[in-house]
């Protein structure tokens, strides 16, 4: 894929906030196939895994009972996660920042004949009513990409009616200590876990053109706490002896040794 602004520059560093939070709606614009064809396999056309690991929801049950349950994904990509829910009955909404996205997730709807209502939407700022949701989730979606984490959360525990769900996954905080190496070199720590400067990408003329931020683990839990949820369960899932995919930084050399993912399952109470 002819990339039309290539990267000139990638580090750890600080960026204005705007710059940053914007970044991610043309990057996923721009690489929404790449990213699903290479992935496909993994994915499934409708599966719901909460991380590279392979953790399933028909294993773990994070989000409970979801028949006839009304369901809200947000950074829900090509809504493949949506779609497994609304096969068992839930009543589902994905939405995602990116328009290239939610458009890879029509095509899925018209080839598996799952449809799914979506809408583009930024999670900080979600055009739903209050107390619309029993269930709101992301699996690796909006928290990592927005340099302002709490409003997603706020806004989740917004459209949650009381006693509701708002589940989500996120690398986990100790990986972003060590390099982005799925190998054995990638199990030496060469960063501050405590330095909270966002990995960047910037192209030749010196625009932001991929942002992803990092939170310690009580960065997660403050920001939760602030919102008014409570903190229910983090999963930490191992890695399994039949995943031999390689994903980026994650893979079975290094995930015999560190977690990759965590997921936080939290209630409005």
């Amino acid at each position: 894929m002819n990339d039309p602004h290539p990267i000139n520059h990638a580090g750890y560093r600080d960026v204005p906030d705007a710059e940053g939070g914007d970044a991610a709606r043309g990057w996923w614009d721009s690489h929404a196939a790449e990213y699903l064809d290479e992935h496909r396999s993994f994915l499934g056309d409708a599966g719901f895994r909460w991380g590279p690991e392979g953790l399933q929801e028909h294993d773990a049950h994070l989000l409970g009972d979801v028949a006839g349950a009304r369901v809200l994904e947000v950074g829900a990509g090509a809504a493949h996660c949506s779609r497994w829910l609304a096969a068992r009955g839930a009543h589902v909404v994905a939405t995602d920042v990116s328009a290239g996205m939610l458009a890879h997730a029509a095509r899925l709807d018209r080839e598996t004949g799952v449809r799914v209502p979506a809408a583009q939407a930024d999670a900080r700022a979600l055009p739903f009513a209050d107390d619309s949701f029993d269930v709101v989730f992301t699996s690796f979606g909006a928290i990592p990409f927005v340099p302002d984490a709490a409003r997603v959360h706020a806004e989740a525990a917004r459209v949650l009616r009381p006693g509701g769900r708002w589940v989500f996954s996120v690398t986990h905080p100790v990986r972003w200590a060590f390099p982005d190496d799925p190998t054995s070199r990638g199990l030496t720590a060469q960063f501050s876990y405590f330095d909270r400067r966002p990995y960047v990408e910037t192209d030749g003329e010196g625009r932001v053109a991929y942002a992803e931020y990092h939170r310690t683990l009580g960065d997660h839990v403050r920001d939760v706490v602030a919102a008014g949820l409570r903190v229910r369960d983090v999963v930490e899932p191992e890695w399994p002896e039949w995943n031999d995919q390689v994903w980026g930084g994650w893979g079975p050399e290094r995930g015999a040794y560190l977690p990759g993912t965590a997921v936080f399952v939290t209630t409005r109470d």
